[in-house]
């Protein structure tokens, strides 16, 4: 999405045919473990932000959402323009979500810290784990493409507040 946070993956079309969905939850989970931990050390020995960590989930979730709708393959089975028409389409239908739950609870992110918006993260991933080990089986849980579109949400909404301390 042209002017957004988004920064699309140039290799996405590959990646969407070869890795199972586990393996791209595991990678969000990786990165939201270690935004976690950048937020609890008082030293670091890799000079890296928090900021490219949760651009990594907000790709890695659209990248799942896209997947989900259209499966995994042996072959790429998707040019490039397709792999991004996609991309934007999954950016587009989170964006329209985001902007419901803003005017229903208000903005109310605004007021959260990063760290809490990254334990939301992490409980949201818990969740699709979960799922994800039941074979897709939920009680009462929402589905995993729902969990997905919260961890982009909040991943943006911790965008937006490292960019205004900025």
């Amino acid at each position: 999405m042209p002017g957004t946070v988004y920064e699309k993956e140039p290799r996405l079309w590959y990646c969407l045919a070869y890795t199972p969905p586990t393996f791209l939850t595991d990678q969000i989970f990786i990165k939201a473990q270690r935004i976690r931990g950048l937020q609890e050390l008082e030293e670091r020995k890799v000079d890296e932000g928090e900021e490219p960590e949760f651009i990594g989930i907000v790709n890695y979730c659209i990248m799942a959402l896209i997947q989900m709708e259209l499966g995994v393959v042996e072959e790429p089975d998707l040019d490039a323009q397709t792999a991004l028409d996609f991309y934007d389409k999954k950016a587009e239908e989170t964006r329209q979500l985001m902007l419901k739950k803003n005017h229903d609870y208000g903005e109310a992110w605004r007021s959260m810290r990063v760290s809490s918006l990254t334990d939301l993260i992490l409980q949201k991933l818990l969740r699709v784990k979960q799922i994800e080990d039941n074979a897709g089986k939920t009680l009462v849980s929402e589905g995993i493409d729902a969990n997905y579109a919260d961890i982009i949400n909040y991943a943006l909404f911790a965008l937006i507040h490292i960019k205004s301390t900025n």
